[in-house]
């Protein structure tokens, strides 16, 4: 496998552990096939250090696990980074890993809080100035009925569809619903007519509302 391929794989220290894979061979290449060894087994093997299954198992589950962060972070940089750390942290911490369920299970439940953690730990604010995300969506969507978790998901893909809209069109939402500006306000300042303010406000929410149906979607049906 060409390491390189995971981005910042070297700089992270996944490269040098599976690296060295390529000279470790297994006395069975099928003993270390993906069907037949058990969760249990590929956990004592990683625990005697052993870099093939180490790196037959990173293989296996590296994709998964990054689209799985990635329904959380909708970021393909920062999922890769989640889940390379989660791999480090079981080559490193294996024999003090309390497993109770299967590895899988137990690597997307560490993966998972990751990505929350990774969410509190950048506040998804904007200058601590939160979104007003129910008004900007249409009325079909009802944010209550979505947990504090969800919310921090939604939050924080509002404000890259919102980085992703059109200057001018930017502009007016970041005021009208990060600082909470009038519609007079914003004309004023904008040296444009309140219609205009409106019309661009219905635009905005119309692509926000469209772009962000299959994450609601997603969200709703977990």
């Amino acid at each position: 496998m060409d390491v390189s391929q995971f981005g910042i794989c070297h700089q992270r220290g996944i490269g040098k552990i599976i690296s060295g894979a390529w000279v470790e061979y297994p006395k069975s290449k099928q003993a270390f096939s993906k069907t037949n060894l058990d969760s249990n087994s590929v956990i004592q093997e990683i625990r005697n250090q052993n870099r093939f299954v180490y790196k037959k198992f990173f293989e296996d589950c590296y994709p998964e696990l990054v689209q799985y962060a990635n329904s959380y972070l909708f970021d393909q940089n920062w999922s890769e980074d989640i889940v390379q750390e989660v791999f480090i942290h079981l080559w490193e911490k294996a024999n003090d890993l309390d497993i109770k369920t299967s590895l899988k299970g137990y690597l997307y439940a560490m993966v998972r809080n990751r990505c929350l953690n990774f969410l509190k730990s950048i506040k998804i604010t904007d200058d601590a100035k939160v979104l007003d995300m129910q008004s900007m969506l249409s009325s079909d969507y009802d944010l209550e009925f979505f947990s504090n978790d969800d919310l921090k998901i939604i939050h924080h893909q509002l404000l890259k569809v919102v980085e992703a809209l059109p200057d001018k069109m930017q502009q007016i939402v970041k005021m009208r619903f990060i600082e909470n500006y009038k519609y007079a306000e914003i004309a004023e300042e904008l040296g444009i007519t309140v219609n205009t303010v409106k019309t661009q406000l219905k635009r905005a929410r119309q692509k926000i509302t469209q772009q962000m149906a299959i994450v609601l979607a997603l969200l709703a049906t977990q």
